[in-house]
């Protein structure tokens, strides 16, 4: 199938052909001919990131037709021995951590930025796995080393095995079977039941996207719209309450009909709700910063002092570069990151564009930008954050 890493052509004839559609297995890409993620994806890697208080990690043992599910941090003794079989050590987040898994997630940016989630790796024994599921979301699943066998199942109705720790398909009966090593990818479009279980020891990068829904949206933006007026109260702004309309009619209406909604009120509590309909630009700017906003408990890294009293000499030196775990983009003339945004103009606008697209900027780039010293004052507050830092700490 196209190998959609292997350059613009590849990607869009993979885009069109399979994206959202149907499964696809690409042979023999790149991706373990790096050094760096061989290293940083080695079982002993994996396991070491597993016992980290800050690193979101499940342990899935089976057996028999039962699992058992722990979550870590997975301390050292917690892991069955090297002669035990089907289990399997998740390790959810590695990008956040790992600049080689960071690197591996850029790699799929042929598709937008605001898709891509993250990169969870499994390591798991001889017929290790966490049993047939469905995913809502499409995924990319890699295989970094050894060998790992699939069996895929079209979409259809979803019964779960009662009494499980895991959300296991009850009924499923798989159409493909495939066997992946080294190199070999699966892409798999949302509600594609699929069972991957480890034939001998093996790594698999589970490179997933983000995936909303409409119930998702609808919640999240009623949250936000609460945020916003909870924020109006605390500022102080004026509460007026509803007056009755002084009329002839209204108060006949009332003497008349006691039991009925008083249709003065019924109108302004109407017209009131109609005013506060967002428009699309207020609905843009909540789903930029609703896609940027990372997930709870991303792990940035605030730089020292010193680092930040140097950063301006550092950017002005070797650029600039958003941190790993940033989550940066624009529509129209507004950016997003992290879930914050705010509006740009004339060469600052392109310049912060430009930051999105490419994750990095040039010396020069960034001294144009830093001419603007409101924009200069924006960018040292990311660097507080750790949202972005100077290329040379790469």
């Amino acid at each position: 199938m196209p190998n959609p890493l292997a350059g613009q052509a590849a990607s869009m004839r993979f885009l069109q052909s399979y994206w959202q559609r149907s499964p696809a297995v690409i042979r023999g890409t790149d991706i373990t001919a790096d050094p760096a993620l061989a290293a940083a994806l080695a079982p002993d890697a994996l396991l070491r990131l597993a016992a980290r208080e800050d690193v979101e990690s499940r342990l899935v043992v089976r057996r028999g037709g039962r699992y058992r599910l722990e979550h870590g941090p997975l301390a050292a003794g917690t892991i069955p021995g090297p002669r035990a079989r089907q289990w399997t050590v998740l390790v959810q987040g590695v990008d956040l951590h790992v600049d080689a898994a960071a690197a591996l997630r850029a790699r799929f940016r042929f598709v937008v930025d605001v898709r891509l989630d993250d990169v969870m790796v499994s390591l798991a024994a001889d017929g290790g796995g966490v049993g047939p599921h469905v995913d809502a979301y499409d995924v990319f699943l890699v295989q970094i080393s050894g060998r790992r066998r699939w069996r895929l199942a079209p979409p259809g109705p979803v019964t779960l095995e009662p009494d499980q720790p895991l959300r296991l398909l009850e009924n499923f009966e798989p159409t493909v079977e495939c066997e992946l090593g080294p190199g070999d990818m699966l892409y798999l479009p949302p509600d594609w039941a699929h069972d991957g279980v480890g034939v001998g020891q093996c790594v698999t990068a589970s490179v997933g996207f983000r995936a909303p829904s409409t119930r998702e949206l609808r919640m999240s933006w009623l949250q936000d719209q609460v945020d916003g007026l909870m924020d109006a109260q605390e500022a102080g702004e004026p509460d007026e309450p509803f007056r009755d309309a002084l009329s002839v009619k209204e108060f006949t209406h009332w003497r008349d009909h006691p039991g009925s909604l008083s249709p003065g009120l019924l109108d302004q509590m109407i017209e009131t709700l109609e005013r506060w309909r967002p428009s699309r630009v207020e609905m843009a700017d909540f789903v930029g910063r609703m896609l940027t906003d990372p997930k709870p408990g991303t792990p940035f890294e605030p730089p020292s002092r010193r680092t930040l009293d140097r950063a301006r000499q550092d950017w002005v030196t070797a650029g600039l570069r958003l941190d790993r775990r940033t989550r940066m983009a624009h529509h129209g003339s507004t950016l997003f990151i992290n879930g914050d945004s705010f509006d740009a103009d004339g060469d600052a606008l392109a310049l912060l564009a430009r930051l999105a697209d490419e994750r990095t900027l040039s010396p020069a780039h960034t001294r144009k930008l830093l001419e603007d010293p409101d924009v200069e004052a924006i960018l040292l507050d990311w660097a507080a954050q750790g949202w972005l830092c100077a290329c040379a700490g790469l």
